[in-house]
C-alpha cells in the first residue's frame, strides 16, 4: 500500500513514503527483501531539505526492521541537526509504527564514519528504552591523505614481498559470480560458514556494477585469494568477503589483499576504508582484531537495538 502523510511540527514536516522515491547514497536503503509486505521511508523536512531519514521494512506479523539483511540501517542526519529534533522524530516514527500494526521495531545503527550523529542517536535510543541486543567493533581506515601515505609507506614492503613469492595481485569490476564458491570452499575448509544470500548478492551487483569490486591474488596456476569490497556509499569502501587458498600455502596473503584495497580506495578517492567486524560466536577473535589493527586507524561499534511498541513510551 502507497502512503504519503505530512505533519505539522515545529516548522518542519515528516514525511512517511513508499521507499525507493528518493534515490539516496547508502544504496542497500532501496531494496526490497523477501518476507515483508511494506517498505517506507520517514523523513523529517525542514524547508524542503531532508534533516533526518530512516528506512523501514514491515512484515505481515508486525515486525518492523531498519533495514532487513543489510550492513545497517538506522538513522541519517543531515549537519546541524539537534538532539530535540531527532528525539522528537524518533518518538514520532515509533508513534506512526504503532499506528500502523507494528508490535517490535529492530534497528542497527550505521557506525560514526558513516553517520557522525552516531554516538548521539544511540544515547537516546538508550534514554528512549530501546534494548541492546548486538554489538559490533568495526576497524576503520580514516582519511584520503592519510589512505595516500600508507600507500606511499608500504608499496616498496609489499611489492617487495609480492615479486619474492611470485605472485600477482589485482581488482576490477564483477563479471563473474564463480569467485563465490572458491570463497564458501576455502572458508569451509577452515571451519567458517559464509552465510550470504547469493541471489540478493547477484541482484545487487547487477543493479549497482559500478558498487562491487572483486579483488584476485594469483599464483601461476590461478586465483589463491579473493576479496570482495563494496562502495555501501559514494565516500567508503567497505570490506566484505575474502578468503584465500590454505592449501596453496601463500605467505602474507591478507597483507597482499588489504594492499589492493587500500589502493583500490585511492582509486576511489573515498574518505574511509571499513575493515568489517572480527566476531566469532564465543566471543571478540582476537586474532582477526590484531590483524586489522595493522591496517586501520580508528575503531566504531555498530549497535543493534530492539523496542516492544506496546510498552509505553
Amino acid at each position: 500500500m502507497k502512503r504519503s502523510r505530512n505533519d505539522s511540527i515545529d516548522s518542519t514536516q515528516i514525511k512517511v513514503l513508499p521507499s525507493g522515491i528518493i534515490q539516496k547514497d547508502y544504496f542497500l536503503s532501496n531494496l526490497t527483501k523477501e518476507g515483508f509486505v511494506e517498505f517506507l521511508d520517514f523523513q523529517l523536512e525542514k524547508k524542503g531539505k531532508i534533516k533526518i531519514s530512516i528506512s523501514i521494512a514491515i512484515s505481515s506479523d508486525g515486525q518492523a526492521v531498519s533495514i532487513p539483511r543489510a550492513p545497517f540501517g538506522g538513522f541519517w542526519c543531515s549537519k546541524n541537526v539537534n538532539s530535540v529534533s531527532i528525539e522528537n522524530f524518533i518518538n514520532i516514527l515509533q508513534t506512526e509504527l504503532k499506528r500502523l500494526g507494528v508490535k517490535q521495531l529492530t534497528l542497527t545503527q550505521a557506525p560514526k564514519p558513516y553517520e557522525p550523529f552516531s554516538d548521539l542517536i544511540n544515547y537516546l535510543l538508550f534514554k528512549l528504552k530501546f534494548n541492546q541486543t548486538n554489538i559490533l567493533s568495526h576497524h576503520f581506515f580514516i582519511g584520503t591523505n592519510s589512505i595516500k601515505k600508507f600507500l606511499r609507506i608500504e608499496a616498496p614492503k609489499i611489492q617487495k614481498k609480492l615479486q619474492t613469492s611470485a605472485l600477482s595481485i589485482s581488482h576490477g569490476t564483477i563479471t563473474s559470480f564463480e569467485f563465490l564458491k572458491q570463497i564458501k570452499l576455502w572458508n569451509s575448509r577452515k571451519g567458517y560458514h559464509v552465510g550470504i544470500d547469493e541471489n540478493q548478492l547477484i541482484n545487487q551487483v547487477s543493479e549497482f556494477p559500478d558498487r562491487y569490486f572483486l579483488i584476485q591474488l594469483d599464483n601461476q596456476e590461478g586465483a589463491v585469494g579473493y576479496a570482495l569490497a563494496v562502495k555501501l556509499t559514494s565516500n567508503s569502501i567497505y570490506y566484505f568477503l575474502s578468503a584465500i587458498d590454505s592449501s596453496s600455502m601463500v605467505k602474507n596473503g591478507g597483507d597482499f589483499l588489504l594492499y589492493e584495497l587500500f589502493l583500490l580506495a585511492k582509486e576511489q578517492k573515498v574518505d574511509f576504508i571499513d575493515l568489517g567486524s572480527s566476531d566469532i560466536e564465543s566471543g571478540a577473535n582476537h586474532s582477526l582484531m590484531f590483524f586489522k589493527s595493522r591496517f586501520s586507524n580508528d575503531i566504531s561499534n555498530k549497535i543493534t537495538w530492539e523496542k516492544n511498541l506496546n510498552e509505553n513510551f
